[in-house]
C-alpha cells in the first residue's frame, strides 16, 4: 500500500512518507490488526509518552495485479520485512525489539517510568524475561509455529518444531508464573523489582496470543476477528490451560489497563 489512508479516525501514512520524514516517531502497523510486536512497541511508546505516527506496513505475498512482491519496498528501505519498523527523526530504521526499546527509553518523556532498570541485576532479569517472550524460540515464536501457514514457515515451521512448540510455551508460561508468585510474596505486582519495566509491558501484550482477551482490552475488528479466535483457542489447549494461572491473567489485565491505552486503538473496521 502506498497511499495514505484514514481508518476510523486514525490516519496511516504510507511507508514512503514515513521513511522520508525527518522528524517524529513513525511505526508500521496493519490497520485493524493487533500484530503483537507492533502492539507491544506502541504500548512501550505509550508508557514513555512518545507520540506515534502510524505508517502502513505492507502485507506479505505477491500483488495479484502487478505480480510484484508487496514487501519489496520495505526490504529496500530496511533490509528486512518484519513488523514493525520504527523510524525516528532522520536516524536509521530500527527493526529489532532491543534497539526499539533502547530508542524509546532514550527519547521518552523524562517523567515517564524507566522501563530498563538502572540496577544491573534487575536489568539482567528484565532482558531475560523479555527474551523468552519476544526472541527466537520464545513465546510468540513458538505460538506462530503451532500450525502450518505462510507466517509459520517464515519462523521455521516443520513437523518437529511444531510438535515441540506446546511444551516450550508451557515452560515459558510456568517461568513467568513462578516469577509473579515470588514477586507477590515480597509484595510486588511486577515481574522485576518494585516498578513497571519493559518485561511487564512486553509480556502483558504478547501473552494475548495465549489468552481470550476481552473486547474492553482488545476490540474486535473485521480484520482481527480470526486472529482473536486463534489466540482464544490457544488458551483452551489442555497443556496451556493447565498452567495459565489466575496470576497470569490478573497481571496481564493490571498492566494493560493501568499503563497502556485500553481498549486498544487499532483502526480497521470495528464489529
Amino acid at each position: 500500500m502506498t497511499e495514505n489512508i484514514t481508518s476510523h479516525a486514525l490516519k496511516f501514512i504510507s511507508l514512503d512518507d514515513a521513511a522520508a520524514m525527518t522528524q517524529g516517531t513513525r511505526i508500521t502497523f496493519i490497520p485493524g490488526i493487533q500484530a503483537l510486536y507492533s502492539e507491544a512497541l506502541k504500548n512501550i511508546c505509550y508508557v514513555k509518552g512518545i507520540p506515534v505516527i502510524r505508517a502502513l506496513h505492507p502485507m506479505m505475498g505477491v500483488d495479484k495485479e502487478t505480480g510484484e512482491d508487496r514487501q519489496a519496498r520495505l526490504f529496500e528501505l530496511t533490509s528486512q520485512t518484519g513488523l514493525p519498523t520504527m523510524f525516528f527523526d532522520d536516524e536509521r530504521p530500527r527493526n529489532v525489539w532491543t534497539e526499539q526499546l533502547a530508542l524509546a527509553e532514550s527519547i521518552g518523556s523524562p517523567s515517564s517510568p524507566a522501563l530498563i532498570p538502572d540496577d544491573y541485576k534487575h536489568r539482567v532479569e528484565m532482558f531475560g524475561l523479555c527474551a523468552i517472550t519476544l526472541a527466537e524460540d520464545g513465546l510468540v515464536w513458538n505460538m506462530r509455529i503451532l500450525n502450518d501457514g505462510a507466517l509459520s514457515r517464515k519462523y521455521g515451521y516443520n513437523a518437529r518444531t511444531s510438535a515441540a512448540a506446546p511444551g516450550k510455551i508451557v515452560e515459558i508460561i510456568s517461568v513467568i508464573d513462578a516469577c509473579l508468585e515470588q514477586q507477590a510474596q515480597r509484595g510486588s505486582q511486577y515481574l522485576v523489582g518494585d516498578a513497571v519495566t519493559a518485561a511487564d509491558i512486553y509480556w502483558a501484550t504478547m501473552s494475548m496470543c495465549i489468552t481470550a482477551t476481552p473486547p474492553d482490552i482488545m476490540p474486535v475488528t473485521q480484520q482481527n476477528q480470526g486472529m482473536l479466535k486463534f489466540f482464544a483457542s490457544n488458551s483452551k489447549r489442555p497443556e496451556i490451560a493447565q498452567v495459565l494461572s489466575t496470576r497470569i491473567i490478573d497481571h496481564q489485565r493490571y498492566i494493560l489497563t493501568t499503563y497502556c491505552e485500553t481498549p486498544a486503538v487499532l483502526g480497521g473496521d470495528l464489529l
